[in-house]
């Protein structure tokens, strides 16, 4: 029987062969589902970096080569100042991406006192750090409706946020046959945070670096609307 199957595969044209062959092998791979905290992400792994013009499915893509990717959740926040233009750039060129959803939490500044005893500075020790508010919510929410509609057999989450840690313990709970992975962003590898989610998870690895500069997006594109897109030129 099997060698039937294989004469019968030889004698069909060899564009046909190919795609069986991957046909098949598409029906092999887990189908999974890629969630990216938005914020973490960009703090961890492209900030001060050449590779903020970051094509998010097609990293995730050459990460995950053995699987069969559903959809890639983003989930971030809009900023303010000049900051929004050419943030909105890059929503813009992710919206030409098939697999790429973006889901908006809010942005805020928080105030922050510095509370370093040997601090020398008689200035004002108040400075604020920028905050998304509702994302961990937003992911947690996605992660059990996707595990409650069957739709993956794998989540990969991107974060290094002790927040999530409720959220995947619940996944793994009612839906044990999930398996979970978590990519901490490179700059989050050892901090505490990151600590805690590699402890639920099925498996945890630091995200790459070294793939990002092989997922840019050219220098400009076709948008969904026919406009043309242009990297941003300080980035």
């Amino acid at each position: 029987m099997a060698t039937l199957l294989v004469r019968e595969m030889l004698s069909l044209p060899i564009r046909k062969r190919q795609a069986l062959l991957l046909g098949r092998l598409s029906a092999l791979a887990k189908r999974s589902i890629v969630y990216i905290d938005g914020f973490n992400f960009y703090y961890g792994a492209v900030k001060d970096t050449p590779n903020k013009w970051l094509n998010l499915q097609n990293y995730f893509e050459l990460l995950r080569q053995d699987d069969d990717i559903q959809k890639i959740w983003y989930f971030t926040a809009k900023v303010s100042g000049a900051q929004l233009v050419r943030q909105e750039t890059y929503f813009d060129a992710l919206a030409t991406l098939p697999l790429i959803e973006i889901v908006f939490g809010l942005y805020k500044l928080k105030e922050l006192r510095c509370r370093i005893k040997e601090c020398k500075y008689q200035g004002n020790k108040l400075y604020k750090v920028p905050e998304e508010k509702g994302t961990d919510v937003n992911i947690a929410l996605q992660m059990l409706d996707d595990a409650y509609q069957s739709a993956c057999d794998r989540m990969i989450l991107v974060s290094g946020d002790s927040d999530l840690v409720p959220a995947v313990k619940l996944v793994k709970k009612r839906h044990p046959k999930i398996q979970i992975t978590v990519y901490i962003p490179a700059n989050h590898p050892k901090r505490g945070a990151a600590k805690e989610l590699r402890n639920v998870a099925d498996k945890h690895k630091t995200l790459p670096s070294a793939l990002l500069s092989k997922a840019q997006f050219p220098q400009s594109l076709i948008g969904i609307s026919g406009k043309t897109i242009c990297k941003p030129s300080c980035w």
